[in-house]
């Protein structure tokens, strides 16, 4: 039998030198595979006669199991090998507190929405609701506004397309939230005592006008409510809303269709280094239109005003909601930036409440 010593010497030199998996696989087929050379020796044993098998068995056995041991000991070097130049490159500092998980936020819109409603609600307001595409009669003529109207012209008001020799109602998406009122006595009668938010359309862009926009409206109808009732109500409202102690309100007088009287509400303010401060200073900044029902709007639902009276107004959510947090333009509400939802945007669990702070 030929010398096993060059063969143990030349395979185990190519093993340690093997720089990967592969080239360790190569080598144990090329010595131990089926045809390798070391398995080919082994098969020339039944040729020996039983003396010479006696003793190249035992030298091919432990040669054989040599190369396997020293196939795995690469086989491990190069994981721990690969391994070191991983940890070096990939680490991680347990000491550091860990990465806070990304969150949704609440818009600004969705946040002043349940603060409104919050705070109503505690003044004995509930909540109604109505659609966005309104009949020409919900939104203009129940509500006293005349045909010759500024806002029934097309430049002010969306109408939905009708084709040539419809004779249906016309229908637009609503100006205001005012149909919601409407509707709710219609169905409910008097008296009645709600808020009305929702999205409303105008054909108009600007820093501080957008032509999809957010407002809320509120009615109350009994038998014995005034002007009276109305200021305080606006009041309460204005300091729970901006968190003040002290707040003052100017009534100016003014026209809306469905109103009489009708006033333009302000409130004391400063601007004092340019940053709103509400309920103190010598400015006023005007924040709502209010009033009293107009008798023609009542009898357009069927109630009777020499019985029952009441008062509405209405102010803008987006309007309100940049006052409060200190927002700059009102287009960056529908841009969809997440950094500027990050920055302006607020704990989904945070819920406002009277008790616990509207904004905390």
């Amino acid at each position: 039998m030929q010398d096993l010593e060059p063969v143990r010497a030349r395979t185990l030199a190519r093993i340690a030198a093997a720089g990967d998996e592969a080239a360790i696989e190569a080598l144990r087929v090329a010595a131990l595979g089926k045809k390798g050379e070391i398995s080919l020796m082994m098969r020339g044993l039944g040729k020996m006669t039983p003396d010479e098998r006696r003793q190249a068995g035992p030298r091919l056995n432990a040669l054989k199991d040599e190369i396997n041991a020293a196939i795995a000991a690469r086989k491990a070097a190069l994981g721990d090998a690969a391994l070191a130049e991983r940890l070096e490159t990939e680490w991680l500092d347990v000491t550091l507190a860990p990465r806070p998980i990304a969150q949704g936020t609440i818009h600004p819109v969705s946040q002043v929405m349940e603060e409104v409603i919050a705070i109503f609600a505690d003044l004995g307001f509930a909540v109604a609701e109505g659609p966005q595409i309104e009949t020409d009669w919900y939104n203009f003529d129940a509500l006293n506004i005349s045909p010759e109207h500024p806002a029934r012209q097309e430049m002010d008001t969306f109408y939905m397309a009708r084709a040539e020799g419809d004779e249906r109602p016309a229908h637009v998406l609503r100006t205001h939230t005012s149909p919601v009122q409407i509707r709710y006595m219609e169905e409910h009668g008097v008296p009645c005592r709600i808020i009305a938010p929702g999205r409303v359309y105008r054909c108009d862009y600007d820093q501080t006008h957008t032509p999809m926009f957010h407002q809320y409206e509120g009615l109350a109808i009994d038998r014995e409510i005034s002007m009276a009732n109305l200021k305080w109500v606006l009041e309460e409202f204005c300091r729970a809303f901006f968190e003040v102690e002290g707040v003052e309100l100017r009534f100016r007088a003014s026209h809306f269709p469905f109103t009489e009287p009708s006033a333009e509400v302000d409130i004391r303010c400063s601007w004092a280094g340019g940053q709103l401060k509400i309920g103190e200073g010598d400015d006023w900044m005007e924040i709502l239109g209010s009033g009293m029902v107009h008798p023609d709007v009542l009898e357009a639902v069927g109630v009777d005003p020499k019985v029952w009276q009441g008062f509405a107004f209405g102010m803008g959510i987006d309007r309100i909601a940049m006052l409060k947090y200190g927002i700059p333009d009102l287009r960056a509400f529908f841009d969809s930036d997440l950094r500027w939802l990050r920055h302006y945007g607020f704990a989904a669990l945070d819920m406002p409440t009277l008790h616990g702070g509207l904004s905390a």
